[in-house]
């Protein structure tokens, strides 16, 4: 099930791959670019994700419904207007990939047409990602599945058939390395649609690795996803001093490296399935509860619950053999506190 991005182990067994989503942080300001890839570095996120398009190539320059944004955070702009103010140029791309390369930190986008994905390919991405508005556009994913490179698809408003279809679609044209990312298509999303339940059903449907592509404000929700079994988080995030398209649902830096932090402590605690005492547990042994002498027992006196009781510490006999020594008779004078072995038992 799992598959590697680069030098990096992605899907179960393995640390959560956490992607940074610039999006339109950008502002389309070639030094914040490049200042969110040295903060997604420096955040400890594994990745950083691009998008790859023009407004030409992802809509028409129509000014009328369906075209035009009746609600949300964009409400009153048409979809060309506002992918020319989230595009991030082309020319950018390949600098800030030499910067990534050099800071240790991966970075791949999500091409919206074939020439995005020329283009990426020619630049040496580690991966694609499929966004979840594309999700349906098969020619396109298979497309991308014909580079080898592995694909990760959001989800957000597919159906079961469709991912099927699309997961389909994809290994029919190559692809042998495929994530499925849980995901909510509502900028932002709300906690209550998440149904993060979904992770480990679509990870025992289609065998691949599963992750969770949050639009939720704060970290919750990611860390969430992890404790029932992402591989992948990928959360949108800006430099947090001023407002850019995406800023309601990113998160700053401060934030980011809280949600890696808070990730990789949840994957410790997620540990693996064990039994019996833990390392740091051992020396607690002693504080089980074991068989003591309540009072002062004479020699041939016969033990009762009366003088005989299971409390802390351990040292004595077990508490299950309590029952077993009541009416029996001690060999040895026993004083208040002392635990019973089984050479103090003996029968009358």
């Amino acid at each position: 099930m799992s598959f590697r991005i680069e030098n990096r182990d992605v899907g179960p067994g393995h640390p959560c791959y956490v992607v940074a989503e610039m999006s339109a942080n950008h502002d389309q300001d070639f030094a914040r670019a490049e200042a969110l890839v040295r903060k997604a570095s420096d955040c400890g996120a594994d990745a950083i994700k691009l998008q790859t398009f023009t407004a030409d190539t992802i809509t028409l320059d129509v000014n009328r419904p369906p075209f035009t944004l009746e609600h949300g955070l964009w409400k009153g702009q048409t979809l060309h207007e506002l992918y020319q103010k989230a595009a991030m140029p082309w020319e950018w791309q390949p600098r800030l990939k030499a910067l990534a390369d050099s800071l240790g930190i991966h970075l791949f986008s999500s091409p919206f047409d074939p020439t995005a994905v020329d283009f990426l390919e020619a630049m040496g991405v580690g991966a694609f990602k499929v966004a979840s508005f594309e999700i349906t556009d098969i020619p396109l994913v298979q497309r991308i599945a014909r580079t080898g490179k592995p694909v990760i698809i959001s989800t957000g408003m597919a159906s079961l058939g469709e991912i099927d279809e699309v997961v389909r679609a994809a290994r029919e044209a190559g692809a042998n390395a495929i994530a499925l990312l849980r995901c909510n298509s509502a900028y932002p999303a709300s906690d209550e649609d998440m149904n993060l339940a979904s992770i480990p059903h679509l990870a025992a449907t289609f065998g691949v690795p599963v992750g969770l592509s949050d639009h939720t404000r704060g970290v919750e929700a990611a860390v969430t996803a992890v404790a029932l079994g992402a591989c992948i988080i990928e959360k949108h995030f800006h430099l947090g001093d001023g407002t850019s398209l995406d800023s309601e649902f990113s998160l700053d830096p401060e934030q980011l490296a809280e949600m890696v932090r808070a990730i990789r402590k949840t994957e410790r605690m997620i540990g693996h399935v064990r039994y019996g005492p833990s390392p740091s547990e051992v020396g607690n042994a002693t504080f089980r509860r074991s068989l003591y002498a309540c009072r002062d027992i004479a020699e041939g006196e016969a033990f009762t619950d009366a003088n005989v009781r299971s409390v802390r510490p351990g040292g004595g006999l077990h508490p299950r053999h309590l029952r077993e020594i009541v009416g029996l008779v001690a060999r040895r004078p026993l004083k208040y506190g002392e635990p019973l072995t089984w050479s103090d038992v003996g029968s009358d």
